[in-house]
């Protein structure tokens, strides 16, 4: 059940960039598990990768790949994460690259491979293989939907997003697609995002931009502390809407950022609404803290809590667990000056529960599919925002399941 997330009915072609999705058999299901993206020539790419020390080989072997030549091509595989494979997952994903080399007549390290899906099991690199024909042969400029698709596992709905803006009086086009609903948490998610563009930008502005829209989106995001082996995010610039290249951060880039923040504002919280099991869809914010990262902080221990999140599944305004959570995140703070608010009914001041609420004024907030939780620390001036789920009996069931 995704919390009011609606599938995009169509998303824009962006100049430069053909996608197609195709069977391959590596998932149970016989669905679309194999995605290719082909960048055009010249084109810029960006990307941010998962920190987590078991990275798959397809995160290893494209951090190197992104690091050495300019990128061609993404191949996309689901069903298969091709981690926890030690040098075996090495040189399957290098045979991987090897095989969309030799069909596109460029270098190997001119590919980024990606995987998600399950850990531990080698990857069926024949199978690849023997789709790649199908996939280079199927290669459109309007096949985003069919890709958002194809990169999708426990997903239950599509992820994508296009916008568009005016730069040198050229029209400019962002499209994004992402998937992602469990083992999410910051550094980064079990997620593949891919966010494209025509504007005309340089590689080093484009990976400044990406490292500062994934800090206020896709790391801002949890929906169970587990960080993934296998998530990036990449982000692509063909150049060919036609504008002036953006060497500087100027009014043009400022605009291009606006743009490319909202989508990866919209895909993260979509990752959230579609969260396994998700009926809820939370909103914490941490305001007047001394740091940001002390308001990060507090703000990721209540959105962690298996207390708070379970009390959010039953709609029980057990504001205690807040508190209590609150209590227990390492920060400084003094008790009669903080506050803590469900929407914008008052729960505690004071050092404990608020004089003017009511139960009734919490079970109304907390009876509502979005909530806003919002924490006013009085230690500074900074704040925070991110973005989580409940906890629910079909969080368990599809996790107890994952491998069946």
């Amino acid at each position: 059940m995704a919390v009011g997330l609606i599938e995009p009915d169509s998303l824009m072609p962006v100049k430069g960039i053909r996608l197609s999705a195709v069977v391959a058999g590596i998932k149970k299901n016989k669905t679309n598990d194999l995605v290719l993206i082909e960048l055009a020539e010249a084109s810029q790419c960006a990307a941010v990768f998962t920190k987590n020390k078991f990275c798959a080989a397809p995160v290893n072997l494209a951090k190197a790949n992104l690091a050495s030549a300019a990128t061609r091509y993404l191949l996309i595989n689901s069903g298969n994460a091709n981690a926890g494979t030690g040098e075996q997952g090495m040189r399957d994903a290098r045979q991987s690259c090897q095989a969309v080399a030799a069909h596109a007549a460029c270098d190997a390290a001119q590919i980024l491979p990606f995987s998600t899906g399950v850990i531990g099991q080698n990857l069926p690199v024949e199978k690849i293989e023997k789709a790649l024909p199908e996939a280079f042969a199927q290669l459109a400029e309007d096949s985003w939907l069919i890709a958002g698709r194809g990169i999708m596992t426990t997903d239950t709905r599509l992820k994508g997003i296009s916008r568009q803006l005016q730069l040198q009086e050229r029209t400019v086009t962002v499209t994004g697609i992402s998937k992602g609903a469990g083992m999410i948490q910051p550094d980064m998610a079990t997620m593949l995002s891919y966010i494209a563009t025509d504007a005309a930008i340089s590689n080093e502005l484009l990976q400044d931009c990406l490292q500062e829209i994934v800090d206020v989106s896709f790391n801002s995001i949890t929906v169970d502390s587990d960080t993934s082996t296998n998530d990036a995010c990449v982000l692509m610039a063909t150049g060919q809407a036609g504008n002036e290249i953006i060497v500087e951060k100027n009014d043009d880039y400022i605009a291009l950022y606006n743009v490319l923040r909202e989508v990866s504002l919209y895909l993260a919280q979509a990752i959230i609404r579609d969260a396994e099991g998700a009926t809820k869809f939370i909103t914490l914010e941490v305001k007047s803290a001394a740091t940001t990262a002390e308001a990060r902080q507090v703000a990721y221990t209540v959105a962690h809590s298996p207390l708070v999140k379970t009390a959010l599944f039953a709609s029980d305004p057990n504001w205690g667990r807040i508190l209590a959570a609150v209590g227990r995140a390492g920060v400084d703070f003094e008790l009669e000056k903080i506050r803590i608010y469900l929407g914008d009914v008052c729960i505690v001041s004071n050092g404990g529960r608020d004089p003017a609420y009511t139960e009734e004024q919490g079970q109304q907030i907390m009876n509502q599919a979005e909530i806003l939780i919002r924490i006013e620390l009085e230690t500074g001036k900074q704040s925070a925002r991110i973005w989580t789920s409940d906890l629910s009996y079909d969080y368990v069931k599809i996790n107890a399941e994952y491998r069946s």
